[in-house]
């Protein structure tokens, strides 16, 4: 696993990097160059058990298995409570419901919360109800009423939950591809399982969850079509110095099967929410650069190298059109009934389009108004909440928010003390978030001084998670949006972590210390989200022990 500098060119040989050494080999090959005395205590445990091929097999897959149960206990534990709707869940599990029935979401009465918490889940209206975010999420909600009942309120939050422990294992899945370390894929999918902001948004049934996941498996794309196109190169470069045919500008560009799949994958993830085209667009432009930079290296002079003009229109062909499929695959259930919001709009006399654009359907007509409502709304919102959080303020985590607060007073529901508090707070670990942040700092740092393609692209995933909201710094937003670029915090924490433990046959007298400082933080981050948990959870405790987790005074 080398950390060391590297140039950009590096950026599309991900496939090439080395898995971790064997005991008793080099970093680059089968002889040894280091004495086996050099070992670290880590390598010596790691020689010792990894004696036969199945106590090997087990040792590359313990520490993931042991993760993904970590990540499932804590998203699924109690997962019904509260028996009411938290926060959001009030418009998203509603809106899932009515969608699953009427194929819209519809509107509910003015008493539709009580109701619907003590079971009364079909006092729904068939007039239509204005929503802001596209269906997908809700669809995805709307699988768990038919596992177990709208009643129980595990149906409401289960998909998420379900969502989450994907997500750290798909977290597993690309920190092994960048790094080839089974001990740094361990330490950042157990950072994720156990970050108080996952676990958060695993157990309350909202969207943002979804989000994530769409994101970070089109990043996962990225990084194969990397890996795909630096082969394609590669194969074109042989060719070339072997004096075979091949072209001046490059091996051809038009068929890109993962970059394909991230335009999938980015499409579903706009279709959950719109934030998902952030991702869409600033991938596709770090796709740009790094082909623009490899043919460079490559010895194509640039104006023959095609990326810009030739790359740019084959990237948006291979990846808006399934992206915008997907995204109005998503409204079928709007655009097959007659009772969703605007869904009769053009039909209306002197609503619909003239001129040239007179022959387009009603009802895409319809759908156009509508689109055009939900982004005139969402630019435009600007309603004071308590928890609202200035996107500047995010890597700080300044305003953290409460998804559900119920205070009791002694001998109610089991309290023992003078009174009791029950919170379910979206607190990400202090330890992992303030140093995901630092750490997103330093990763900056090191693009410029040494521009690794790890880096490039975690701080790519990163940027166009958080950088455009900063654009709408007036705008009601939450720190629990967060969540939608924490994966990639862990993926900077990872890259950190894989230079303090290095590689055999680097010093290990510099290693023993760096796995030492992994390990201490790796278990001050645990005993910190033990910590926590009744805060993640929903957990009642004394009031004065909750206090104690309000460590600024904006948590409160």
């Amino acid at each position: 696993m080398d950390s060391g500098s590297t140039d950009f060119d590096e950026l599309v040989t991900a496939a090439d990097q080395p898995d971790t050494p064997q005991p008793g080999t080099s970093q680059h090959g089968t002889a040894p160059d280091y004495a086996l005395e050099d070992r670290t205590g880590l390598d010596r445990f790691e020689d010792d058990f990894a004696s036969t091929p199945g106590r090997e097999r087990l040792l590359r897959w313990i520490g993931p298995i042991l993760v993904t149960l970590i990540a499932a206990g804590t998203r699924l534990w109690n997962l019904a409570n509260p028996h009411s709707l938290v926060f959001d869940e009030t418009f998203y599990v509603k809106d899932a419901y009515t969608l699953s029935h009427l194929g819209y979401e519809a509107a509910w009465p003015a008493n539709a919360d009580t109701a619907f918490n003590q079971g009364d889940v079909n006092t729904y209206l068939t007039s239509p109800s204005f929503v802001v975010h596209p269906p997908l999420g809700k669809w995805i909600i709307s699988l768990g009423f038919d596992v177990f009942g709208a009643q129980n309120p595990l149906s409401w939050r289960i998909s998420t939950a379900v969502v989450g422990i994907l997500a750290v294992i798909l977290l597993m899945v690309i920190a092994q591809f960048m790094f080839r370390s089974r001990l740094v894929t361990t330490i950042a999918g157990l950072l994720f399982a156990i970050d108080g902001n996952a676990i958060v948004m695993s157990r309350v049934s909202l969207l943002d969850n979804f989000v994530m996941f769409f994101a970070l498996l089109g990043f996962g794309a990225i990084l194969l079509d990397r890996q795909w196109s630096a082969t394609r190169l590669a194969v074109w470069i042989a060719r070339r110095e072997s004096g075979g045919k091949s072209t001046d500008w490059g091996p051809a560009l038009w068929w890109r099967p993962w970059l394909i799949l991230a335009g999938l994958a980015f499409g579903l993830d706009a279709a959950v929410k719109w934030n998902g085209l952030y991702f869409l667009a600033g991938l596709a432009i770090y796709t740009l650069i790094v082909d623009a930079v490899a043919r460079r290296h490559a010895g194509i002079p640039f104006w023959l190298s095609g990326t810009i003009f030739k790359q740019a229109p084959t990237s948006f062909i291979l990846t808006v059109p399934i992206a915008l499929a997907a995204y109005l695959t998503s409204w079928t259930g709007w655009f097959v009934t007659k009772g969703g919001y605007d869904r009769t709009y053009a039909d209306v006399p002197g609503n619909a389009w003239k001129g040239a654009f007179a022959w387009v359907p009603h009802a895409f007509q319809s759908f156009v108004r509508y689109q055009t409502e939900v982004y005139n709304y969402n630019i435009n919102e600007h309603s004071p909440h308590p928890y609202s959080a200035n996107p500047l303020t995010w890597l700080l985590m300044i305003r953290p928010t409460s998804m559900y607060y119920l205070g009791e007073n002694s001998g109610a529901n089991g309290c023992t003390s003078t009174y009791c508090g029950t919170s379910i707070t979206g607190i990400a670990n202090p330890l992992i978030w303030w140093g995901g942040s630092l750490v997103a700092l330093y990763l900056v740092y090191r693009l410029i001084r040494f521009r690794e393609w790890r880096v490039g692209i975690i701080l790519a995933g990163l940027a166009a998670g958080y950088l455009p909201w900063l654009l709408y710094t007036n705008r009601t937003v939450f720190q629990f949006y967060t969540i939608a670029f924490e994966p990639y915090l862990i993926l900077g924490l990872a890259f950190v972590a894989s230079m303090l433990i290095g590689a055999r046959g680097d010093p290990p007298a510099a290693r023993e210390w760096g796995i030492r400082w992994v390990a201490v933080f790796v278990v001050l981050a645990v005993a910190i989200s033990v910590f926590f948990w009744p805060l993640w959870a929903g957990i009642q405790i004394d009031y004065n022990f909750l206090r104690a987790h309000w460590w600024l005074t904006t948590w409160r």
